[in-house]
């Protein structure tokens, strides 16, 4: 994730920090699925269904699928809190502070860690 958002955080850049970082999920998960969607069809495509592409955990209780689904919303609603107005908004008039982008950069890395250890169910 750092690779994406270094140069902005590093000029204390948060608007374009946040926007770099949630774009590094979209580009995981193309890069894990070969996928080249984007956005909440991306999400959709790659943690939804049944099974899924990458599937986060065994999916064999309830919970494990509840995980999974709400996973999934997590993802799509951080595409749609902070990537999507940070693509469409002026950053004049969409105020990023450090410790909102602090905290989105700790959800970015808890996606990236789940997506990492994501596994590819079989098929049938």
């Amino acid at each position: 994730m750092l690779k994406f958002c270094r140069a902005e955080l590093l000029a204390d850049n948060y608007f374009h920090a946040v926007q770099e970082a949630v774009k590094s999920v979209a580009e995981k998960m193309r890069t894990r699925t070969g996928l080249s969607d984007d956005g909440a069809t991306l999400v959709d495509r790659v943690l939804g269904g049944d099974p899924p592409l990458l599937a986060i955990n065994p999916r064999s209780t309830t919970s494990e699928r509840s995980e999974q689904s709400g996973f999934a919303n997590l993802v799509r609603g951080t595409f749609g809190m902070f990537r999507n107005p940070t693509a469409h908004e002026a950053r004049i008039h969409w105020a990023m502070s450090k410790e909102d982008a602090e905290d989105l950069l700790t959800i970015v890395s808890l996606i990236h860690r789940r997506l990492d250890k994501a596994h590819m169910p079989p098929r049938v």
